[in-house]
C-alpha cells in the first residue's frame, strides 16, 4: 500500500484508535504485545501480520509524533524475571489522528465500509 503524503495507512490508524481507546479506559500507556493482543481481540486477528510489522508502525508513528515512548524503570523486569519492554503513551496528535479516523469511519455505511486485510 502506498502512501499518501501526511495520511496514516489503515494498520496505523487503527493502532492510533486502539491506544486512544485503552487511554479512555486509564491505560496511559502500553508496550507492544499489549496493543497487538488488542488489535487482534478487535480485528480477528487479520490486522497485524508480523510483530516486526507493529514495531514499524510504532516506530513511524513515534517519528510522526503520534507516539512518544520510554523503557521502563529497568527495576521492573528484573524483579519480574522478564526482558525490559519499550513503553508506549498516545501524544495529543495521535489523539487527534485517532478521533478524526474515528470519525471518518462514521461517516462511511456500514454496507461499504470494508475491514483491511493484508494482501
Amino acid at each position: 500500500m502506498r502512501r499518501k503524503p501526511g495520511q496514516l495507512v489503515p494498520f496505523e490508524t487503527e493502532i492510533c484508535v486502539c491506544a486512544a481507546k485503552l487511554r479512555r479506559r486509564g491505560t496511559l500507556e502500553f508496550h507492544g504485545y499489549e496493543i497487538a493482543k488488542r488489535l487482534g481481540d478487535e480485528n480477528d486477528s487479520r490486522l497485524l501480520t508480523a510483530y516486526g510489522t507493529l514495531y514499524r508502525a510504532l516506530g513511524r508513528l513515534e517519528a510522526m509524533g503520534l507516539l512518544q515512548s520510554r523503557w521502563e524503570e529497568p527495576q521492573i523486569p528484573a524483579l519480574e524475571s522478564r526482558p525490559a519492554r519499550r513503553l508506549y503513551a498516545l501524544t495529543a496528535a495521535g489523539t487527534a489522528a485517532a478521533h478524526a479516523a474515528q470519525k471518518n469511519a462514521e461517516a462511511i455505511p456500514r454496507r461499504i465500509r470494508r475491514r483491511w486485510a493484508p494482501a
